[in-house]
């Protein structure tokens, strides 16, 4: 049974909502290296697996980073962060060209602007909804000026307590803005012990308003799967065209295959968590043969009183009295012969 009361947002013309397929989002990030034409081809490779988005990073360094992020080196590079994001950054042409590819191939392109000239310059590209990284959950200023452009947000939560979350959504409810909550652990790849999936239902228990996803650094499918099959509406992950290619985020992405495999498992899993616990009238065929009803395991006569040693619970399940009845019958009178292993009917019995 689908809901009537739920949680849901649209980014262009697609619906987000726990009684649609999940959104699987490809990130490409920086595993094109700055080459727009390894960009095109991480684009044709995701396109090719069925996706329909697009999911980008918008960096300019030098308006997102001060010198001292020259002396931070992330935990999957032994290159600084400054550097990195240099050299693996696209322009502002080059990204507006990506933008069109993506556009042209019938897809959604989607990116997390890490500064305010990045916002500025992906709201001149077009974009309808903004992705926030789990290091800018907690950047009010700048989420504050994302707010003001009046587009959806997909919002991730890493390396942020429950509370911090609440303080996050109180403040973007204040500002009636749509938006979305990634739950995500920011380690790449992430260990499977650090996942922490039930992180999945604490957000559903404490924002049940709100659409609920994953962002997956794992190395493989299990936790997005794990994450869609107890309500995850968005699975975010790393993508790239083919594992060979050289970078920091390479090692926790899948590729075509795996993007190909987790877009079916995730849209199977969708259509297996639908429904309640009861019966289902698909299964009425199958219960006719494999309930059980009263019968008789003795040659009664009529007259005689049904007990214990006389009627008992067999299959199939489709006579007058089920197995429930059979405390209900004991003691009421035969009204004519009735010959052994029959199911008692109600027109033998007074």
């Amino acid at each position: 049974m689908k809901s009537t009361n739920f949680a849901k947002i649209k980014i262009e013309n697609r619906l987000i909502s726990i009684n649609h397929k999940p959104l699987i989002i490809p990130e490409i990030g920086i595993n094109h290296n700055g080459s727009l034409e390894i960009a095109f081809k991480i684009v044709d490779a995701a396109k090719r697996s069925g996706a329909e988005i697009i999911k980008h990073q918008t960096h300019i360094p030098d308006d997102e980073m001060s010198m001292e992020a020259k002396k931070i080196k992330p935990g999957n590079s032994n290159r600084n962060i400054f550097e990195i994001i240099s050299k693996t950054s696209l322009n502002e042409e080059q990204e507006f060209k990506l933008f069109n590819y993506v556009r042209k191939k019938k897809m959604i392109f989607l990116s997390t602007p890490f500064s305010r000239a990045a916002v500025d310059r992906l709201v001149k590209f077009g974009v309808n909804a903004f992705k926030i990284g789990s290091g800018e959950m907690n950047n009010f200023p700048l989420i504050n000026y994302i707010t003001k452009f009046k587009k959806p947000m997909i919002i991730s939560t890493g390396m942020h307590s429950t509370l911090n979350v609440k303080k996050l959504v109180n403040f973007l409810s204040k500002k009636r803005c749509k938006f979305a909550l990634m739950h995500t652990t920011n380690l790449y790849p992430t260990p499977n012990k650090l996942v922490r999936l039930n992180s999945i239902v604490e957000l559903k228990e404490n924002f049940p308003k709100f659409i609920i996803g994953l962002s997956d650094h794992t190395e493989s499918n299990h936790s997005s799967l794990g994450a869609v099959a107890l309500g995850a509406c968005i699975i975010e992950k790393h993508f790239v065209d083919k594992k060979k290619r050289k970078g920091p985020d390479i090692k926790s992405s899948i590729d075509e295959r795996g993007l190909k495999e987790l877009i079916n498992d995730c849209n199977v899993l969708f259509l297996q968590r639908e429904g309640r616990k009861n019966l289902l009238p698909e299964e009425q065929i199958t219960r006719n043969f494999s309930f059980s009803s009263v019968v008789s395991i003795k040659d009664i006569k009529k007259g005689e009183k049904l007990s214990q040693t006389n009627i008992w619970v067999k299959r199939p399940g489709n006579g007058d009295f089920s197995a429930n009845s059979y405390e209900k019958i004991l003691g009421r009178k035969a009204i004519k012969n009735i010959k052994k292993n029959i199911q008692i009917k109600k027109s033998d019995i007074r």
